[in-house]
């Protein structure tokens, strides 16, 4: 049985059952159950059509829960609309999907949450870690974004802007994180683009794939992290770096600028100097004051202090990111980096010490364990 097709199918058969009346939580429950009995049953006799027999399966488990609820005893007239057997539209109904999940009945980050966990296949403490927030906590915001839209009708989709960000937290995942979800993410925002006339869809594609062109000189052949200044940068895909220059220089002429414009506009910058030591680090400065600007955000600001970092010296830098929280995650990395370059590798090792134990994953963790290392033999030379 082939489990990919069965996942690639599952967001357009919840589409389905939702636009048919069915609340998100019950659909959710009904495909889950019709997976469950595509795993018993395909092997031995796969359908002609996966996905009409997925949709007509699902569909009949939640009659049979709605039949089995005293409290759902009206959804009884919606058997005559039980979708007959046969093909089923074959449209990608993912895009779709995320912004029925970004109901107007949730606010923006409970809409993001669920979306994450019900449409973009991640799990509680990787959404947890993308918010900066204890997993617990995580768990406890999407069981209540369930509640909320159970029983609700999907038929009011949500805004653009939440679903933006959806795409934005899903590619973040896939680029660095442990599910590869990165090219979906650019699949879904270039239909989204195609579809809707706005600088901000635009800014997060040109971003998307600036970051995306360098994807291949980000790790070694062991799997190591390979730092920005020391990719290979003949490795990087100029083509896409080009198109995302070109889609992002067309949105900022709109002058209406937002978040993903100006990260976009960060990573042009970086795509566009032909040697670290090139980097037009003043400009990224002028584009990070944008950002905090736009978001207030501690992460922001921390990027931003490596930024001052290099453009006006590790003082400087060590001086802004003095402004801000030591609980934030990878502050003790951009600490030890800072440190480094100021010429104090004994505050720089312990530091990078720190930060590997802090690290959300293993390439991180030895990256920044091997940086304390170097500086220790350094010192015992």
């Amino acid at each position: 049985m082939d489990e990919a097709l069965v996942r690639s199918l599952t967001p357009g058969v919840l589409t389905i059952l939702v636009r048919r009346g069915a609340d998100f939580a019950a659909a959710e429950d009904a495909v889950q159950d019709a997976l469950i009995e595509a795993f018993r049953v395909w092997p031995a006799a796969p359908p002609r059509d996966p996905k009409g027999w997925l949709v007509t399966v699902a569909w009949r488990k939640f009659l049979d829960q709605a039949r089995a609820d005293s409290a759902r005893r009206r959804r009884e007239d919606l058997t005559e609309d039980e979708p007959p057997p046969g093909p089923a539209p074959g449209v990608d109904d993912t895009l779709q999907l995320y912004f029925l999940c970004a109901h107007p009945s949730l606010t923006p980050s409970s809409a993001v949450a669920l979306t994450l966990r019900a449409v973009g296949g991640l799990t509680t403490r990787q959404i947890a870690r993308a918010y900066l927030v204890p997993e617990a906590t995580m768990a406890q915001r999407i069981s209540r974004a369930k509640r909320t839209v159970s029983g609700v009708r999907f038929d009011r989709p949500g805004d653009v802007a939440t679903v933006l960000r959806v795409l934005y937290l899903v590619f973040n995942e896939g680029y660095s994180g442990d599910v590869d979800l990165a090219a979906e993410a650019i699949r879904l925002t270039r239909q989204l683009a195609t579809a809707i006339d706005h600088p901000e869809v635009a800014g997060l594609l040109a971003l998307m794939l600036l970051h995306h062109a360098r994807r291949a000189s980000r790790t070694g052949p062991d799997g190591s992290l390979v730092p920005l200044a020391e990719q290979d940068r003949g490795r990087w895909d100029t083509r896409m770096i080009a198109e995302g220059i070109g889609i992002l220089q067309a949105a900022l002429a709109r002058d209406r600028l937002g978040e993903f414009q100006a990260q976009a506009a960060v990573a042009a910058l970086h795509a566009d100097a032909p040697t670290a030591g090139e980097t037009d680090w003043v400009q990224i400065v002028e584009w990070y004051d944008e950002l905090a600007r736009l978001t207030d955000s501690p992460v922001v600001r921390l990027n931003r202090a490596v930024a001052i970092g290099e453009a006006d010296g590790p003082r400087a830098g060590l001086a802004a990111l003095a402004a801000l929280d030591e609980a934030l995650p990878r502050y003790a990395a951009v600490a030890a980096y800072l440190h480094e370059r100021d010429g104090d590798p004994e505050t720089a090792a312990r530091l990078y010490a720190e930060a590997a134990r802090k690290a959300p994953n293993l390439a991180e963790r030895d990256h920044l364990t091997r940086q304390a290392a170097r500086l220790n033999a350094g010192r015992r030379r």
